[in-house]
Parts: C-alpha cells; structure tokens; sequence
C-alpha cells in the first residue's frame, strides 16, 4: 500500500515502507520503549528488533482514506506502561500525519515484554 497526496504541482507517492519506518522512529523516540518486537506466528517467540528492523514491529492498514496503526513494543520494567502507551499513541499520530499528510485513524499498541 502506498500513500498518494495530491496538490497544486502534482502527486506524491509515498510507500509503505517509508512510512513504516516513520512509525518505528516516531514509537523509539518515547520514554519508556526499549526496542521493537515481532511477533513470528508459527512457534510465539518474540524477536527484539533494533534500528535496522523497525518496519517489522509495526503494522499499517489503510481504512478508506485513513490509517490504522498496530505497533509491537518491549517496554522498561518500573514505568507506567499506560503513560508510555499514551505518549506512543500521541507521537505517532503526530510525526506520521505531519511528515505524510495521512490521517491517522488508531493507534493500537501490543505490549509484547518488559525488559528489567
């Protein structure tokens, strides 16, 4: 799926791995989130991704003209993971409906892990 913006000049295409991307950049930035993870179907084990891999931790579905969001997170031990959470939704709805000019429908956020 990719993102077309029209304007004045002409259009933008924007692909779903750059936007992925912005996603996993946007969720790194917040306190709280240690790193990305993904989840393989087949045998559950949880993979910690670094910086090379975000796309992998974040899931994107257009609805209409809209997006949702699913993001897969490992969160520090000792902080409010609600207050993470928020400041997740909050961010990635900004950075990515400011950098592409798509609207951001939800957020929705799978805590995977605590790291101690």
């Amino acid at each position: 799926m990719e993102c077309k913006i029209k304007n004045d000049i002409g259009t933008v295409f924007i692909s779903e791995d750059v936007m992925l991307k912005v996603v996993g950049y946007a969720a790194l930035e917040c306190y709280g989130i240690v790193a990305m993870s993904s989840k393989r179907a087949k045998d559950g084990l949880v993979e910690w991704l670094g910086r090379e891999n975000l796309a992998r931790g974040v899931q994107i579905r257009p609805v209409g003209d809209m997006l949702d969001v699913d993001l897969f997170i490992i969160v520090e031990y000792g902080i409010s993971i609600s207050e993470v959470c928020k400041t997740i939704v909050d961010t990635v709805r900004y950075k990515l409906e400011s950098m592409t000019g798509v609207t951001v429908r939800k957020v929705n956020i799978s805590v995977e892990g605590l790291r101690i």
